[in-house]
């Protein structure tokens, strides 16, 4: 039996806390049974947004002509050659943060699959490991959902389509998530004829008239096939053949495409980690259990990221690994995790971004609330730009003024958002953020118009 004073297990979000334990002098085991970096950097939010900056690319020249430039000639992306380079980095990447790990004193990192034989005692590669401070932060994969014929044929998941060199004249997306939207419009700007199966909305966890701004503007360029899931899958002779029903007429017809991609959610990596051999509680659906200081229901182990699922995202497990090193090592308390108001944002065209409340869970908890819009057309610098669609809304408390939640959709609302993200870890009001003197002309006066409207609706 090996001894640590930490175990890891899982070298995406986990290395948060593998790498600064072993700083502080730790005796820490990493443990990975892939690529080094997890998800984000090999099949996720890296590889992704270097496929995504291209493709915005394309979509500007495209559309160069309302700002009085003409851009005639056929726009050739190579397509082979970008994901090439895309895939040769993120692997270069993993491979030196990989290497660079192995030399670091007090760390040893391995390589290979971990699974628990009790609750504190890890096999992997033949050694049994035990710590009084094990994390888990094993990530999550594409789920896989139930459709007759499906199973057996060349389909992709979001993996597989961030590494696929050959561009599809057609692509049939099951899904219409942020990673759907995302690679569908990666694959829609280098010439792919994109088919969209929506069985509810696009992006159904946004307020209503942002998903509403959003569909309209996306189908432009997307062939959305709303309220029709598929009901079987066939694939010959190169070809995929997807039978939809609508879920509401009962009517079917039959889509053909090269390609089918298959983005439907993500279940969590936990089903071969051992933990049938412990107390650690899971969900139905396989999501490990924890309470608000990320402890599973076995004394010294945690969970953190994808694999708990409070929040899928890379930022969010960044803030959970920061919180376990500081309440757990650098300062240790029992203060409870708090996340504040969770950003998240979704790289298309256009592009959306959210932070603290929506209408709908403000109505749900009777807050009295006023709502500040404003149009990027009616802005100075979407003026200047010719931006026809877009708006940001932010939502403040009627009595205290208090901004509650903000949300954008259009150019740059990744980065505008970010502004509001302190704003409400500030709990600034309509007065603070009028207060401060915005550069014109830039877009952040978005954010001055929308709350100026809200100011206006109180006097």
């Amino acid at each position: 039996m090996e001894q640590f004073d930490v175990i890891v297990i899982g070298s995406g979000g986990g290395t948060k806390i593998a790498l600064p334990a072993a700083q502080r002098g730790l005796k820490t085991a990493l443990i990975e049974r892939d690529a080094f970096g997890g998800t984000c950097l090999n099949r996720g939010c890296i590889p992704s947004k270097m496929l995504i900056y291209p493709a915005d690319i394309i979509y500007a020249i495209r559309h160069a002509r309302r700002v009085n430039i003409r851009a005639d000639q056929q726009i050739e992306g190579d397509f082979s050659t970008l994901v090439e380079r895309v895939t040769q980095t993120v692997t270069q990447m993993s491979e030196h943060f990989s290497e660079k790990v192995q030399d670091l004193d007090h760390l040893d990192y391995i390589h290979g699959s971990a699974r628990f034989v009790s609750d504190s005692v890890i096999d992997v590669n033949g050694r049994q490991l035990t710590a009084p401070a094990i994390f888990i932060a094993t990530g999550a994969s594409p789920a896989i959902p139930e459709i007759p014929g499906l199973e057996g044929t060349p389909y992709m998941t979001s993996t597989e389509a961030l590494r696929c060199t050959e561009l599809p004249k057609r692509m049939i997306i099951i899904g219409a998530s942020y990673i759907a939207c995302e690679l569908g419009h990666v694959y829609e700007a280098f010439g792919t004829e994109t088919h969209f199966l929506v069985r509810s909305a696009l992006l159904r966890q946004e307020d209503d008239d942002i998903r509403t701004s959003f569909a309209a503007d996306f189908r432009q360029r997307h062939t959305l096939h709303q309220g029709y899931e598929p009901i079987s899958v066939s694939y010959s002779d190169g070809l995929f053949c997807v039978q939809l029903r609508h879920n509401e007429k009962g009517t079917e017809k039959q889509l053909y495409s090269e390609a089918l991609l298959v983005s439907t959610g993500v279940k969590p990596v936990t089903d071969d980690l051992g933990l049938e051999n412990t107390a650690i509680a899971r969900t139905e659906k396989g999501f490990i259990e924890v309470d608000d200081h990320l402890r599973t229901t076995v004394a010294g182990v945690y969970a953190l990221g994808d694999c708990v699922g409070n929040y899928l995202f890379r930022h969010s497990v960044n803030f959970e690994g920061e919180y376990l090193m500081r309440t757990l090592f650098e300062a240790p308390s029992d203060e409870p995790i708090n996340y504040g108001a969770v950003p998240r944002a979704v790289f298309t065209v256009p592009e959306v971004a959210v932070v603290g409340a929506g209408e709908k869970q403000l109505q749900e908890q009777g807050v009295d609330y006023i709502v500040g819009r404003a149009d990027y057309a009616d802005s100075n610098m979407g003026m200047a730009r010719m931006i026809e669609t877009g708006f940001a809304k932010l939502l403040f408390e009627r009595t205290s003024r208090r901004l509650l939640g903000a949300h954008i959709i259009g150019e740059e609302a990744s980065d505008l958002i970010h502004m509001l993200i302190l704003g409400l870890h500030q709990q600034v009001t309509i007065d603070d953020l009028l207060a401060m003197i915005y550069i014109h002309p830039a877009l952040p006066e978005l954010i001055r118009d929308a709350v100026r409207d809200a100011r206006d609706q109180l006097s």
